[in-house]
């Protein structure tokens, strides 16, 4: 990337880097906690609650809050999202639970949810112990695959209820998209291996970083080996740009540049470019294009084939990536790149529509941005090959992704799964946490019953 005059680290001062990557959200006080918890209504049957995809009694840690009793709040949360710390930071609330506060459609200004959440979840973290106890071992082994959100809740749910938990993952860190593929700002402060820490102190769950499903052991060797299976993997790869010289100088994968950014001591090591076009319009395009600009890029431009509306990054992520002055042109998809010495200089758009089907079309008419660094965030696909057997699938796949029950449980009676891999998630960190918690009561309920 940095053989590129364009391209280059170091383009802002450190005062300014540690600024731009500091906590997005600095966190209530207490006495600011204590006003927004009064905002409360503490609804009967609340919307909000009917809103969040684990189910966290919302009115019910808000009132402790407003008694202070923190402790109880946070266990509140915590029992039902244990990574309600890392969700209360990087959860798309205006869309879930405070899309649904009553306050939001009274007023315009729903009760602060996640803010109270992660004011009652961050002090007890702090604190000493772990705050929910193990259940006398039960003798039975499961192996969990995948040490992010839905691996991380399925392996701390299991622990809990008493069966040992052998966790491993392809990284050499622990806690998948939080720790490698949120951006800097959401997670400062290394939250996310903190909150691992966390989860793993429950004890009887033994972490196996750098070790791969299909590289180094296969899922029959894991059938074999343990109870159950619950298979967390996440999203390995990344789509295609499809076009000529792609593999081009400055021609980047997006959630490869956010994971160096994410382990790099020294952001300001990073080189970026002073021109920056990112292809996408989802969460990945929003946090690349943001934390490209600071880091010192210059002009910074997504580019998405459709609508504002038809984006997966929510109205509110936009909103916030023009905030920075990231520009957002829609209706537009590359048809071709420019290079300059093995560089890419510029990128070719095609205008879209939508025909009288319903389809997208190019119009023919085209365009050219300049750029000296293309980040592609056009989505990434579940790797099938490390599950399998033969050259074929073990487990019914449906698009691409793995067919689950609503206990989360496989095709394969013994192999449960959860998070981005599995068909029709919904591809949020709160709905992982829900699917590893869904999957590891059934399978609780799946070995007792067996005796």
């Amino acid at each position: 990337m940095s053989d590129s005059p364009d391209i280059a680290s170091g383009r802002l001062s450190p005062d300014a880097i540690g600024e731009n990557f500091g906590d997005l959200h600095p966190p209530l006080d207490r006495a600011r906690a204590l006003v927004e918890a009064d905002r409360c209504y503490f609804c009967y049957d609340a919307p909000c609650v009917e809103a969040c995809p684990t189910g966290i009694d919302i009115p019910s840690f808000i009132r402790k809050i407003a008694t202070g009793n923190l402790r109880g709040a946070a266990i509140d949360i915590l029992s039902e999202n244990i990574l309600g710390g890392s969700c209360a930071r990087v959860c798309p609330t205006e869309i879930l639970c405070q899309r649904a506060c009553v306050r939001e459609a009274r007023e315009g200004k729903p009760v602060a949810i996640g803010a109270l959440q992660r004011h009652a979840t961050d002090r007890l973290m702090a604190g000493d112990g772990h705050p929910f106890p193990r259940a006398a071992p039960s003798g039975k082994r499961i192996a969990v695959v995948g040490a992010g959100p839905a691996g991380l809740a399925c392996a701390h749910r299991l622990a809990m209820l008493g069966h040992a938990v052998e966790l491993f993952d392809a990284r050499p860190k622990a806690g998948g998209l939080n720790e490698y593929g949120i951006a800097a700002y959401k997670l400062a402060d290394d939250f996310a291996r903190r909150e691992v820490e966390f989860v793993l102190a429950v004890g009887g769950i033994t972490l196996h970083p750098g070790k791969a499903l299909g590289r180094d052991f296969a899922l029959a060797d894991l059938r074999r080996d343990h109870d159950a299976v619950f298979l967390g993997l996440g999203l390995g790869g990344v789509r295609a740009l499809g076009l000529e010289g792609a593999e081009l100088g400055g021609v980047v994968n997006a959630v490869d540049y956010i994971a160096e950014l994410r382990q790099v001591d020294d952001p300001a090591r990073l080189p970026v470019g002073r021109r920056v076009i990112v292809v996408g319009g989802g969460n990945t395009a929003i946090d690349i294009a943001v934390q490209s600009r600071r880091l010192g890029a210059e002009d910074v431009t997504i580019v998405y084939r459709r609508g504002p509306t038809e984006m997966s990054a929510t109205g509110h992520e936009q909103d916030f990536a023009r905030t920075n002055d990231v520009r957002i042109r829609h209706w537009a998809r590359p048809v071709g790149l420019t290079a300059r010495d093995g560089h890419v200089s510029a990128v070719s758009f095609e205008r879209t529509r939508m025909d009288g089907d319903g389809r997208l079309e190019g119009t023919g008419e085209t365009y050219v941005l300049p750029a000296d660094m293309v980040f592609k965030a056009i989505g990434q696909t579940f790797v099938a090959d490390a599950i399998a057997d033969g050259g074929h699938s073990p487990l019914d796949l449906e698009g691409g992704r793995i067919v689950v029950d609503e206990n989360r449980r496989s095709s394969l009676a013994d192999v449960w799964a959860g998070g981005d891999a599995v068909a029709g998630g919904e591809d949020l960190t709160v709905s992982a946490v829900q699917d590893g918690k869904v999957a590891a009561q059934a399978i609780d309920r799946a070995l007792r019953s067996r005796g």
